[in-house]
């Protein structure tokens, strides 16, 4: 398969998943992005259309810190980090929105991490 036709399978899922899931202030939709390098978290009101916080491999506060683990320890250290602020803002339920990614690999411990930290979805 293509990286053309993967891009477009992904987005399919992607949009079929966000037209049935959404995030409130009480319970925020947790969304995934990967990259070949990076991987990326955030909290979102889709409500007020807002980011509550995010997370990445590339933010200051966290760059340092995972400079030389693997990918999988990197994704589980953003799931914890994220999961730590959304708690210092009151927030303790999301939902899961893995952005048309299986649900293994990086993607999942990120979901671990978060799990670890306190979120529950």
């Amino acid at each position: 398969m293509s990286n053309i036709a993967k891009r477009k399978r992904r987005s399919k899922i992607r949009h079929r998943v966000r037209s049935k899931i959404s995030g409130t202030a009480e319970k925020p939709r947790l969304c995934v992005f990967k990259s070949s390098k990076h991987v990326y978290a955030q909290l979102v009101d889709d409500q007020a259309r807002e980011t509550i916080t995010a997370a990445s491999t590339v933010s200051m506060n966290m760059k340092d810190e995972l400079s030389d683990k693997p990918k999988m320890e990197k994704a589980e250290a953003i799931g914890e980090y994220l999961a730590r602020t959304a708690q210092e803002k009151g927030i303790t339920k999301v939902v899961f929105d893995r952005s048309g990614y299986k649900y293994h690999g990086i993607v999942k411990s990120l979901a671990e991490g978060a799990r670890k930290g306190g979120l529950q979805f």
